[in-house]
Parts: structure tokens; sequence; C-alpha cells
């Protein structure tokens, strides 16, 4: 045999039982054959890989000793005799059970508090399908006047009746105490035990009527009614623009009627001269913007769905100096010199977009807050609250 014939019978060998190569030509049971014949299969090490009759799991013996417990049920979850001496309760700071570290400290969680103020007004397409549903009911079920009177939870029905709903305990006594000649007539439920308000509307010589709990919902822009609703014709005054000082606010589409309920509420608590509100803006008689201002709305002077620039323009013919509030100004409120805030109109925007551009263009002077540069905006109706306080401050020392 030559050399080259005797190389790969070497490596052969070298593997031989190796890497499962083997030179060994025997044949090999086939593994139908060897579960025929019921003999175990071999491994490569001649272990038995499994038995037929041995069971998969051994049912003699337990995979738990029963006799033995898994807890001692006598035992207290804490060892009381293991605690401090002091009233059998362990100090802070005592060692337990003889460690060598202090005690973990476990803090009770703390109670969730009661949201205050927290809004539970329905959405408008609700109360569209209340409507919907009561017009196609018999007449029997909803007479007109209700009908009329449940027409008024949506904007359609406030702008066909000229009319708008005033829900609350606190929103019917400002409506009554300021605002007698514009009330039609209060709607109470039966046995409404506000005993000072019933008087106050006796004393005003106000028309009131009962109703039962389940129209007094349907007629209830809220999830929870206090059970008491004013009917109010459409009025508001407007402001006077010839006065010698005054501050007034530009609301630029503001949609959310929580925030313009807090735009009257904060121009009435300083003193503002009243508001001129855009077209988008949403609509003063809301039921949650009455809500939000308490119905103080209506000591607010103010027009609605008015042409903005033609407004600029207007007030600018008065004397009144526009500012806009912009990210990018380089100057605070008081910079500006005071003979130009004698009269002024601040501008305020949208939630989300903020002040319309081309508006601030038309303005005559952009201001900003200054605060931290964590924060890149405010909400508009706090920050129209910061400049009502400044404005009023500046026309007290102009006085």
């Amino acid at each position: 045999m030559s050399e080259e014939n005797k190389a790969p019978r070497t490596i052969r060998k070298t593997l031989d039982r190796k890497f499962g190569i083997s030179e060994s030509r025997e044949r090999r049971p086939r593994r139908e054959e060897s579960s025929r014949e019921g003999t175990p299969r071999e491994g490569r090490s001649g272990d038995r890989r499994f038995d037929r009759d041995r069971k998969p799991f051994d049912r003699e013996r337990r995979p738990f000793d029963r006799e033995r417990r898994p807890f001692d049920r006598d035992r207290k979850p804490f060892d009381r005799e293991r605690r401090g001496s002091e009233g059998g309760r362990r100090r802070f700071g005592d060692k337990p059970f003889g460690r060598g570290v202090s005690s973990p400290i476990y803090r009770q969680r703390p109670e969730p508090k009661a949201e205050i103020g927290t809004d539970d007004t329905l959405d408008e397409s609700v109360l569209e399908s209340r409507v919907a549903q009561a017009e196609v009911q018999e007449t029997g079920a909803n007479p007109p006047w209700f009908k009329k009177l449940l027409a008024l939870t949506t904007e359609k029905g406030r702008e066909r009746e000229g009319c708008f709903l005033g829900e609350g305990v606190h929103v019917v006594n400002e409506l009554v105490q300021h605002h007698r000649e514009i009330i039609i007539s209060i709607y109470a439920v039966e046995g409404f035990s506000d005993q000072n308000l019933l008087d106050a509307i006796k004393d005003a010589k106000i028309t009131l009527h009962e109703l039962p709990v389940d129209q007094m919902k349907q007629i209830s822009s809220t999830v929870t009614p206090q059970g008491i609703i004013a009917q109010c014709r459409i009025a508001n005054t407007k402001p006077v623009y010839d006065t010698s000082r005054s501050v007034l606010t530009l609301v630029d589409a503001v949609q959310d009627p929580g925030n313009l309920g807090t735009l009257f509420r904060t121009s009435l608590g300083f003193g503002s001269g009243g508001m001129i509100l855009g077209r988008g803006t949403v609509s003063p008689f809301n039921p949650k913007v009455v809500r939000g201002s308490s119905g103080t709305f209506l000591r607010v002077p103010f027009e609605f769905d008015l042409d903005l620039v033609e407004q600029i323009n207007f007030l600018r013919s008065k004397g009144y100096t526009i500012i806009a509030t912009d990210l990018h100004a380089k100057q605070s409120l008081r910079e500006i010199p005071a003979r130009k805030l004698r009269k002024m109109a601040f501008l305020v925007g949208n939630e989300g977009a903020g002040t319309n551009p081309y508006f601030i263009e038309l303005a005559d002077e952009t201001v900003k807050i200054p605060m931290s540069s964590e924060l890149e905006s405010l909400n508009v109706a706090v920050a129209h609250g910061i400049l009502s306080y400044e404005a009023a401050q500046i026309q007290e020392e102009l006085r």
C-alpha cells in the first residue's frame, strides 16, 4: 500500500468513535425494528434512553410530603414577641430579629383625596341625541314646553330660542342676585332643600316650577345634577370703549369652555373693561362656560362672534395699544412705556395653536411672561391671569 492510501486510514482511526464516525460496518437496527422487539434503545455511551415499562412519574413517591406543613398556621404574620418593649410595639430604628441593620420603614399608602372642581359636563353629542330622541317620542311623554327647554342644552337650540340655561346652586343664586331681569323661570326638583335660595327666588318674584327627577336629569348638562336650573334670555352688555383708562381682552379661537369661563372670572376679578370674543371661540352661553364662571360672566361687558381684524383696527382708533403674547418677544409688560398702557387690549389665543400669527403681526407690542426655561408656554387662562394682575397694578400706578 502506498503512502497516499495510508494517510486517510490514519485519519479515520483517529476519529473512530468520535463525533459519530465509526469505521465499523455492522448494520445498526432501525428505529422501527428496535421498537417492535421491545428492546431498549442504546445510546452512544450504552445508557438506556427510555423504558416502556417505566412510568413517567413514580406515583408511589409523593412529590410533596403532606405530613410536613408548608407553614405554621398558628404563627402570626408578624411575631409580636419580637417587638419593642414599649407599648408592645417596635420603635423606629430598632434592629429587627437581632440583625445588624435597621428595619425597613413601611409607609402607609395615602388615601386618595376627592378631586375638587372635577368637571362632569356631558358631551355636546350626548345632549343632541337627547333632543333628537325627545322629538320622536309622543307628545304626552314630552310636552312642547319641555321640548323647548330640552333644546336649550344644545347650541342650535340656544340660537333658535334666544335663551340659555344656568344650572347649579351658585349659578342660579348669581343670576337671581344680579340679573333678575333676564330670568324667565326657574325649575327645581321636588324636595329641593336650599331654603335660602328658595327664599331669594320668592323675594325676587320669579316663577318657580317643580320637576320630577327624571325630567331634571334630561335637561341637565351634568352627570350629577344639583336639582335647580334657571331659564334666561340671552343678553350681554357691550364694553365702553371711550373711557380714559381701560383693559380689554381679545380672545382668538379659545375652544375650551372651561378656559373661557376662567377668562371671564379673571376679567371680573381684576376690573377688566370687557372681553371681545372672535369667531371660532366657544359660545359664552355654553353650559360649561356658565358653570366655569359661576354665572359671573354676565357681569363682564363683552361682545362675541366678531371679526378680530376689524376690532383691532377699531380699538387702535380709540387709542388702545394692542398687546400680544409671543414666545419670541424680548420685553415684559412693564418694559413698555407707561403712556402706551393707559388703554391696552391683550390678545390671547387658542389652547393648542396659540394666537394667529397674522394677529400678532397686527399687534402694536409683543410681550413675554418671564419664567423658567424648563417650561415652553403656559395655559391661556393662566397667562391671562398673570397679565391681568400686572395690568391692574400698572393702572393703579397711573392714577
